[in-house]
C-alpha cells in the first residue's frame, strides 16, 4: 500500500542525519513478476536501518527505472511513500536510479569532520583543509546522493549499464542469473572515468537481519570484486570528496562537496 504524508514527510536530510549515513534504494521485493508494481523506498540511515524518504520532486534530480537502455521516469504524488511505485510490464533487469539535489550540512564539531574523512579514507582532505586555512568548526559541506538498485523482473535477464550519473557503480555481473558465481564485480565511475584504488564499503545483510560491514578497494580498472552469499542483501557505497568550484562555493556557502555512489541488490 502506498501512503501520502502531507505534514511530516522528509523534505531533506538534516546535518545529523547526513553525517556518515548512507542514502539507498530499498526495493520492497528485489524479484517481481512481469506486470507487477515495482515498489521501492528511498532510505537514509546506517547499516540498512533508517527512515524512509518521500517522493518530493523538488529534492530529486532523477528518479527513473532503466530497462534494456530505456529510461522511464518515475511519476508520483508529493509525499508518496514508497517513493517508487511503477508497473513494469516486461521481463528483465530493472535498474532503479535516484539522484538527489544538493543538501547542506554544517560541521559544528571538529571531531565529526575528522571521523568522517578518516572513515571514508580521506586523510588528504584534513591536510588540504588546513592548507586552505579553513576553520575547524562552523563550516559547510554540500552533498549529493547517487543511488541505484537492481531488481529482477521475471527471469531478471539483462545487464546493468552506465546511466550518466556523476558518480555511480555499474554492476558487471547479474546476481539474479543461475550462472552467477557469487562474486559481484562492480565498476566505480566518476564523471565517466574509472576510480582506481578507491575505498568501497560493503554492507551485507543476512537473512536473520544481522548486518556486517567490510571494505575493499577498486583495482587499476576501477573494479571492485565483492564476494557475496545466497539470500543476502548488499549495499555498496563509495564517496567522492572534492573542493567545490568557486562559483558553487560562493553561491551555496560551502567549502567541501561530497558525491555519494550507492548500489543495492540481493543474491538468489
Amino acid at each position: 500500500m502506498r501512503h501520502t504524508l502531507l505534514a511530516c514527510f522528509c523534505l531533506g536530510l538534516t546535518a545529523t542525519a547526513a553525517l556518515a549515513h548512507e542514502t539507498w534504494i530499498e526495493p520492497r521485493s528485489y524479484q517481481i513478476a512481469p506486470d507487477q508494481t515495482l515498489e521501492a523506498d528511498l532510505r537514509n540511515g546506517e547499516k540498512f536501518s533508517g527512515f524512509k524518504l518521500a517522493y518530493v520532486p523538488s529534492k530529486q534530480v532523477r528518479l527513473d527505472i532503466v530497462m534494456g537502455g530505456v529510461v522511464t521516469p518515475v511519476e508520483g504524488r508529493m509525499g508518496d511513500i514508497p517513493a517508487v511505485a511503477a508497473p513494469v510490464a516486461d521481463e528483465g533487469l530493472a535498474v532503479v536510479v535516484y539522484v538527489s539535489t544538493q543538501n547542506i550540512l554544517r560541521y559544528t564539531e571538529a571531531e565529526k569532520f575528522v571521523n568522517f574523512t578518516t572513515h571514508k579514507d580521506f586523510a588528504w582532505v584534513q591536510d588540504r583543509h588546513r592548507e586552505r586555512g579553513l576553520p575547524e568548526v562552523d563550516f559547510r559541506e554540500g552533498y549529493i546522493r547517487h543511488a541505484k538498485a537492481l531488481v529482477a523482473v521475471g527471469s531478471g535477464q539483462g545487464q546493468d549499464m552506465e546511466v550518466g550519473l556523476e558518480t555511480e557503480f555499474v554492476a558487471l555481473d547479474n546476481p539474479y542469473l543461475p550462472d552467477f558465481d557469487e562474486v559481484m564485480d562492480v565498476k566505480l565511475l566518476y564523471q565517466g572515468a574509472p576510480r582506481t584504488d578507491t575505498q568501497v564499503e560493503v554492507f551485507d545483510r543476512a537473512p536473520d537481519g544481522t548486518v556486517s560491514i567490510t571494505t575493499t578497494r577498486t583495482d587499476a580498472a576501477g573494479v571492485a570484486m565483492v564476494p557475496v552469499l545466497p539470500q543476502h542483501t548488499y549495499m555498496i557505497d563509495a564517496v567522492v570528496m572534492r573542493e567545490p568550484t568557486p562559483e558553487v562555493a560562493q553561491s551555496d556557502d560551502i567549502v567541501w562537496q561530497s558525491l555519494w555512489a550507492d548500489l543495492t541488490f540481493t543474491v538468489r
